[in-house]
């Protein structure tokens, strides 16, 4: 297959497949990071990438990895580490999409989920694992994460490890990786002690430093507001109804101001979801999930909660409280204004922040323009965000029609392997490989991904059949994992 409108086909000869689904993923021209790190990760050199998040970093060493993993390999090829679970969440499932008609399989991995849950999975093939350094080294150090065949190490949000303490993990599982690999280093700023690790363990390494302004600046609009403590509240119910956004995230300093804007703003009928560290880890990946998926429009969040979430068309930001380091900042704002789109920010100055809200302007080199009460009059969405029609679930319809998940009441309890089911489903009829995604075998139940809108087919094919001698159900399940 070709694909001649992708530049990322054209350009970097990337696999054809992968280029599939980067094309359903609407990436089509590479971002500026990516122009820059996808031939040097090519090419498997290592590097060293000063660059804000929202810049694209993801897909940056995310598609050439995902390009050079060889299928057939049993062990893992690359890990990923990474300073929170919800990062490593949104990264795997990133690269499972980059990866879905190549067939790579990637593992999120991270403490507080049953490890019983990742030792199986790693007992079936994974290509690529992501995860937080102390339970990554913990499956290291007991031989259950096995390192031989690891050809890429990637370490993202260096400077955001170190802060959380995580630096003693990271150079243990540095040190236990193969000599013979690709390093990549990603952070916004470097420290002394990342210094010393690209020094000590990296091979002549490449440096990129990308522009830090680049994308909240030239792209994002930014408007502040001075009010009271005390009228906040009606200010934000008031915009959030003339901007009618359909996604929006609303930053507060402190997880009690998280959970009391959001209970206040669930009496109100305001459908939102709340996002903070003291959450269960189930509450923190549904609040997160069911705001990126549509089913919730506004998700109020810490900074420490919302760093590194990675949101498709994310319309406002809005700056309930100023946070108090400047760099937060641009972290939150560069949420919106993702993927060459327009985004806007607001932010809330009360006289208590207007000092901190001085120091932010002067950071950015940037001065924000102030907001008055006319500029919120009327009914209808500011000029900046147009009114469009509900798109996210059409959206990933497009992307998954030719996808169907089936689930299979056979698994490894009745000795089920994939192969198994791999040769039950070629021999249907007018099914070849290309037809056939990811195959994963849990203890009481199988699931296959189907291709090319041959799920029906495979569906009554597989239950008019058999399994490895014996007859199955089966049934469609949703379309995304």
């Amino acid at each position: 297959m070709q694909n001649n409108t992708n530049t990322f086909f054209n350009k970097y000869h990337i696999d054809a497949n992968v280029c599939k689904s980067l094309s359903l993923m609407g990436y089509n021209q590479p971002m500026p990071v990516q122009e820059i790190v996808i031939p040097h990760v090519l090419d498997g050199l290592d590097l060293i990438v000063q660059s804000n998040t929202g810049s694209g970093k993801t897909a940056a060493f995310g598609i050439p990895i995902v390009h050079h993993i060889k299928i057939d390999e049993t062990l893992p090829q690359a890990l990923i580490l990474t300073p929170t679970r919800e990062l490593a969440v949104q990264i795997c499932e990133e690269i499972a999409e980059i990866g879905k008609y190549k067939k790579v399989r990637c593992l999120p991995i991270y403490g507080k989920q049953p490890i019983h849950i990742q030792l199986r999975q790693l007992k079936q093939r994974v290509h690529i694992a992501v995860g937080t350094p102390g339970r990554l080294l913990d499956l290291i150090k007991k031989k259950n994460l096995k390192l031989e065949a690891m050809k890429y190490l990637v370490i993202d949000e260096a400077d955001e490890l170190l802060k959380r303490g995580f630096w003693e993990e990271v150079e243990a599982i540095v040190k236990k990786m193969p000599l013979e690999r690709s390093t990549l280093l990603f952070s916004a700023t470097m420290p002394s002690q990342i210094e010393a690790i690209c020094a000590d363990y990296m091979h002549n390494p490449i440096r990129i430093e990308m522009e830090p302004n680049q994308i909240p600046i030239d792209q994002i609009k930014q408007t502040w507001y001075e009010v009271s403590q005390d009228w906040k509240f009606k200010l934000l119910t008031k915009i959030l109804d003339v901007y009618l956004p359909k996604k929006c995230m609303i930053f507060c300093n402190t997880r009690n101001k998280v959970d009391q804007l959001s209970n206040k703003l669930l009496r109100g009928k305001y459908n939102c979801v709340a996002l903070h560290g003291k959450m269960a880890q189930k509450y923190r990946l549904r609040a997160i999930s069911d705001f990126k998926n549509g089913k919730v429009p506004y998700l109020i969040a810490t900074d420490l909660a919302g760093r590194g979430i990675h949101v498709d068309q994310l319309d406002l930001v809005i700056n309930y409280t100023i946070p108090h380091e400047n760099e937060s900042y641009v972290h939150r704002i560069g949420r919106t204004g993702r993927v060459g789109e327009k985004g806007e920010a607001i932010s809330f100055v009360s006289e208590h922040d207007k000092k901190r809200w001085l120091e932010i302007q002067a950071f950015i080199n940037y001065q924000v323009k102030q907001g008055s009460e006319n500029m919120l009059r009327g009914t209808h969405p500011s000029p900046s965000i147009k009114p469009r029609k509900k798109e996210t679930h059409s959206k990933n319809k497009k992307r998954y029609q030719d996808i169907t998940k089936l689930r299979i009441n056979a698994g490894k309890k009745k000795k089920i392997r994939p192969g198994d089911i791999l040769g039950a489903v070629s021999n249907l009829p007018g099914i070849t490989s290309e037809d056939i995604g990811i195959i994963d075998i849990h203890d009481t139940c199988s699931y296959i991904e189907i291709f090319n809108n041959k799920g029906l087919r495979v569906l009554n094919g597989l239950r008019q059949g058999k399994v490895k001698g014996r007859p199955v159900t089966v049934k469609k399940v949703s379309n995304r994992s």
